[in-house]
C-alpha cells in the first residue's frame, strides 16, 4: 500500500510533476499552494551585463517580450528544468547548477556583471558578480479551504517558500505535521519547513526525478 504524493507547486509545473508521479507508480494529490503571475517590467540595457542568471523556469515562462531583448546574453541556470525552459525560449545556456547559487558562480569564472531575472519573493543573494536584479513574476500564496486531504500523504516540497507555506497552512487548519511526511528538493527547503513531520527525505539533486526517488521509501508503507 502506498501513500499519495501531494504536489504543491503552481501550474504548469504541477501538472508536469503529476505526470511523473503517475509514471513512477504513485497517485498524485494536486494541491497547489501558489499561483504564478507575470509582472510588468522593463528590461535594462543588455550591454550593461555579461550574463543572465535564471533560478526558476517561471522567469522564462513569464518574461514576455522583455526576455526576447536579453537573449543575446549567455544564461547561468539553476536546475535542469530552468535550463530546458531557457533553451526552448531561444537562450544560450552556458552553465547549469544545482540549488547552490554560490557553487554555480564558482564554476562559472569570467562572469562579472550578471542580471538576475527573479521572482518578487526571493531569497536575497549577495555576490560581487550579481550586478542587478529584476522581478519578472510573482508567486502568490493560495490559502487552502481545507488541509485534511494532506493527512497521510507525502508532500513534495519544491522550494523553501513552499515548505514555509505548507507548514503554515497545516498549522492554520489544525492538521498535525506528524500526520504528513515530506520530501524536499534541498536541505534548505527541509530547514524552512521546520520540525514535527512524521518523516523527512531530501532529494540528492534538484529535479522531479530525484525528488520522487526521495519520496519513494516514505510513500510505501509495509
Amino acid at each position: 500500500m502506498s501513500r499519495p504524493l501531494a504536489i504543491l507547486r503552481p501550474e504548469p509545473g504541477n501538472a508536469a510533476t503529476a505526470a511523473r508521479v503517475r509514471d513512477a507508480g504513485f497517485t498524485p494529490l494536486v494541491i497547489p499552494l501558489f499561483e504564478v503571475k507575470p509582472l510588468h517590467w522593463t528590461p535594462p540595457d543588455p550591454a550593461r551585463f555579461d550574463g543572465l542568471l535564471l533560478t526558476s523556469a517561471n522567469a522564462v515562462r513569464h518574461g514576455g517580450m522583455g526576455l526576447a531583448l536579453l537573449r543575446g546574453l549567455p544564461v547561468l541556470a539553476i536546475g535542469p528544468a530552468t535550463a530546458q525552459a531557457a533553451r526552448a525560449a531561444g537562450c544560450d545556456v552556458a552553465r547549469i547548477g544545482d540549488d547552490d547559487f554560490a557553487s554555480l558562480l564558482r564554476e562559472s569564472a569570467g562572469f562579472e556583471r550578471l542580471l538576475w531575472l527573479a521572482g518578487q519573493d526571493r531569497t536575497a543573494m549577495d555576490h560581487p558578480a550579481l550586478a542587478a536584479t529584476v522581478a519578472v513574476y510573482a508567486s502568490d500564496p493560495r490559502p487552502l479551504a481545507d488541509a485534511a486531504a494532506l493527512r497521510g500523504s507525502v508532500a513534495l516540497v519544491h522550494s523553501a517558500r513552499a515548505g514555509v507555506q505548507l507548514a503554515g497552512e497545516l498549522d492554520r487548519h489544525g492538521v498535525a505535521r506528524a500526520e504528513v511526511r515530506i520530501a524536499t528538493i534541498s536541505a534548505r527547503a527541509a530547514q524552512a519547513a521546520g520540525a514535527g513531520w512524521d518523516a523527512v527525505a531530501i532529494a540528492s539533486a534538484p529535479g522531479d526525478d530525484s525528488l520522487i526517488d526521495a519520496a519513494r521509501p516514505l510513500a510505501i508503507d509495509p
